[in-house]
Formats: C-alpha cells, structure tokens, sequence
C-alpha cells in the first residue's frame, strides 16, 4: 500500500512521515492552515530521503503559476486540485514535472478517466475536511479498474485499512486524520496512520 501523509510542515512531522515508512510526503502552497512557502519547502526537503515522493499541493491556482511554486520549492511532483483538462495534464508534464490530478468522488464518470497524470487522487465531496464518505463506492467504477489510485477524505489510523480494502485503492492519502488540531500534525498517529495502512 503506497501511502502519503499530505500538510506537513515541520522538520519533526517529516521525520516522523518518513521513519515511519510513507512513501510521499505532501506540502501545501496554497491557501490553507497548513500552507508552507516554497522556502520551507526547501529546507523540510533535507529530511527527505531519495526514494520519498515530495509533492506541491495547490487548488485553483493556474497551472502555470503552480509549476513556477512547485519549481521554486524544488519540487518535482505537484498535486492539483480544481477543475482541470487534459491540457492541464500536458502542461505539467511539458514543464518536466509528475502530475497527482485529484478530483472528488462527487465527480462525473469523465473525471475518473487517465488523462495521462501519473496517479489519481479521489478525495471527499469537500476535500481537506475530514469528512467520511462510502469508500466501497469507487470498487465499481470502471475507469479505475487496473489504475494506481489515491484514496483520500476521512481517513484516520482506525479507519485506513478498511477503506482501502473497502475501495480497491491502490494507496492512501492522509492530512486531517492525523492532526491534533487543524494544521498541526501528531506524531504519534503519523506513525500509526503509515503502520495501519501498511499492515
């Protein structure tokens, strides 16, 4: 189970990702309570470890603007959020870097097809509010059939492995599920988060 642990902003809660055994790590450059500047970035970056995907998660943002943060931040994978197209797509990928396209499981059977990005991400109706949804819905959708996958929304150390099961997921994604409060992350269920869904 390939898992992420996403709105990371201190060395400690990289550490801890990364010890723990995720296998990206997740820093936010958009408007949010957990967003980090592209030089945080730069120096969370030196507790991450090859072979650890670092992604920019931005919403709404153009495109274009995103690749230029993404690249100030030394980041080669990005996460977009936000009503895309496929030229979308191509633009990331002209720009040299890996694409995470994330849509809601609210979306129309078009926005599950690949498009081309390296992995899809379904996330909540509301994405980044820790909201539960019925996971088991996505075991039937078509277009994800034979796809590397993100789950995301609601999930927690209890609940991961069961949704992952429950959806035919590929991987996990995680931010408010293991947080103390909103934008601070807890170690500990860091920590428990990653061995869950490994387990």
């Amino acid at each position: 189970m390939f898992v992420k642990v996403c709105g990371l902003s201190t060395p400690e809660s990289v550490r801890e990702a990364v010890e723990a055994g995720a296998d990206a790590v997740g820093f936010v450059l958009t408007a949010s309570p957990r967003a980090v500047s592209p030089s945080q970035v730069a120096r969370l970056k030196a507790d991450i470890p090859d072979g650890v995907v670092a992604v920019g998660v931005f919403r709404h943002e153009p495109v274009a603007d995103a690749v230029t943060i993404a690249r100030a931040a030394g980041l080669e994978w990005i996460q977009l959020h936000g009503d895309l197209t496929p030229e979308d797509v191509t633009t990331v990928h002209d720009a040299g870097m890996k694409l995470i396209r994330a849509v809601t499981m609210a979306a129309t059977a078009d926005a599950f097809a690949d498009w081309g990005e390296e992995l899809l991400l379904i996330d909540a109706a509301v994405p980044g509010s820790g909201e539960t949804w019925d996971y088991g819905s996505m075991v039937d959708v078509t277009e994800l059939q034979d796809r590397k996958w993100l789950l995301a929304g609601g999930l927690d150390p209890d609940n991961v492995s069961q949704a992952a099961a429950a959806s035919g997921a590929w991987g996990v994604d995680v931010s408010s599920g293991v947080e103390v409060s909103r934008g601070v992350k807890d170690l500990a269920k860091i920590r428990a988060f990653v061995q869950a869904a490994k387990g």
